[in-house]
């Protein structure tokens, strides 16, 4: 009896606390409201940095009238409309619940919005680009009359109220940090900026704990943005100073180039879920803004417990050349890899990506590559490189075992360290994505 009261009373404490009010940052009395055409493009602006039609706009629908699916640990959760409609968008929005909405995660009706909404990032954004991405949603973007699609998640996941626990005890204070006085660089500060908040690269690039927050949201642990989540079936890579599985050794141009067009002269962008971020955000940035976030991005250390290194071998080279294919694996690579990615495994200069030394290929989880020699891959177009280069997916003809064998050689060859892959991982990966293969 005793331990069910005590049950009893935790349940009226967690409820209280779910239901007490947040206090939230106000804004109303810093920010005027402008419908200057010059303040409403600024809010496009803005509203591309951070991304907000890869969510808010499905294939093929009116722009930010929701209604993408997008999965999640507790079922798929579908974007809402965002544009001005008074009956089914925000246009009944002041910019306090702009902000609210935005940078807490608070619903118009005080309900906490799923956290596939990245509040955590974007309570980083000032005041001043909340004040203008609101002009431009309440103003520049054309009202579109769509209800809302119901969520599909079970009960008792469904169950709202929790979730504010959640926000409360996770999810940073929104108070927008002084990049300026943190980073002396104004250009670095400027890329901190973007990253850390609008752009919202952690909420996919830093592992998260079991409670599914954010292990870090800004520098000042050196987990931020290495890498750790499967987006779609996808690893978000390490974009820390590693040199092997990172960014270690890549340029600021071979970002900037990635930013704008989804492609280096020796990479390529995989899944779509960035290749999203490339069409619909970062290549419609400035060429400064992508100079900012890349010169940012290049003051990462080095993650703890990743490889930082690669040498070059050239024997695998020389087997392939030599017709020798004695290794395990290096048949099924010349059969199917080595016409686009060469024997050499430097590929093509700005058609096929290198496999030698490429931080894709040496990550410690292997789901991409799995996932890649399975279904394939395409690049998107965009206003710098309109071509969209395809990777034919080869599980029709492959069967678990011998994709096993082709990554295990090439993770392991022409100076490649990483672990072998087990016929065990790529059956995983191709029931989850639906790939028939070979008996």
């Amino acid at each position: 009896m005793i331990a069910l009261l005590i049950l009893v009373c935790a349940l009226i404490l967690m409820v209280a606390y779910a239901l007490w009010p947040t206090p939230t940052r106000s804004i109303m009395a810093t920010q005027r409201v402008s419908t200057q055409p010059a303040a409403i493009e600024r809010g496009r602006y803005l509203a591309a940095a951070a991304d907000c039609a890869a969510c808010h706009t499905r294939a093929h629908g009116d722009a930010f009238a929701g209604g993408l699916p997008i999965a999640s640990p507790i079922g798929t959760i579908y974007s809402t409309n965002i544009t001005p409609d008074r009956q089914t968008g925000i246009g009944n929005y002041t910019l306090e619940d702009f902000s609210r909405a935005v940078r807490h995660g608070i619903g118009a009706r005080g309900d906490t919005l799923y956290p596939v909404m990245p509040y955590p990032s974007y309570a980083r954004i000032s005041d001043e680009d909340i004040a203008l991405l609101y002009e431009y949603f309440m103003h520049g973007v054309e009202p579109v009359h769509q209800l809302n699609a119901g969520n599909g998640i079970p009960w008792p996941l469904s169950i709202r109220w929790p979730l504010a626990i959640w926000r409360k005890t996770v999810a940073p204070i929104v108070e927008p940090s002084a990049y300026a006085g943190r980073y002396p660089d104004p250009l670095i500060a400027r890329g901190a900026y973007l990253v850390q908040g609008p752009g919202h690269c952690g909420a996919c690039h830093t592992p998260r704990a079991f409670t599914l927050q954010e292990e870090a949201m800004d520098d000042s642990s050196n987990l931020y943005l290495s890498g750790g989540q499967k987006i779609d079936g996808w690893f978000a890579v390490n974009l820390r100073g590693n040199s092997a599985d990172g960014l270690g050794g890549w340029s600021e141009d071979d970002i900037v180039a990635t930013l704008r067009t989804a492609r280096t002269p020796t990479a390529a962008v995989i899944g779509a879920a960035m290749g999203d971020v490339v069409v619909h955000s970062t290549q419609h940035l400035t060429a400064q803004d992508q100079h900012a976030i890349a010169a940012y991005l290049k003051t990462m250390s080095p993650a703890p417990g990743h490889r930082s290194g690669f040498a070059a071998n050239p024997a695998t080279a020389r087997e392939l050349e030599a017709g020798r294919d004695s290794a395990r694996g290096s048949d099924i690579y010349l059969d199917n890899c080595a016409a686009c990615h060469r024997s050499n495994g430097e590929g093509a200069r700005g058609a096929f990506p290198k496999i030698a030394g490429n931080s894709s290929v040496l990550s410690a989880d292997p789901s991409s590559m799995i996932r890649l020699v399975l279904s394939g891959s395409a690049l998107p177009a965009t206003t710098a490189a309109p071509s969209t280069l395809d990777m034919p997916g080869f599980g029709w003809r492959l069967s678990d075992l011998q994709v096993a064998q082709l990554l295990t050689f090439i993770r392991g060859g022409w100076g490649n360290q990483a672990s072998s892959v087990s016929a065990a991982q790529v059956a995983s990966v191709r029931a989850q994505i639906g790939v028939r293969g070979r008996d």
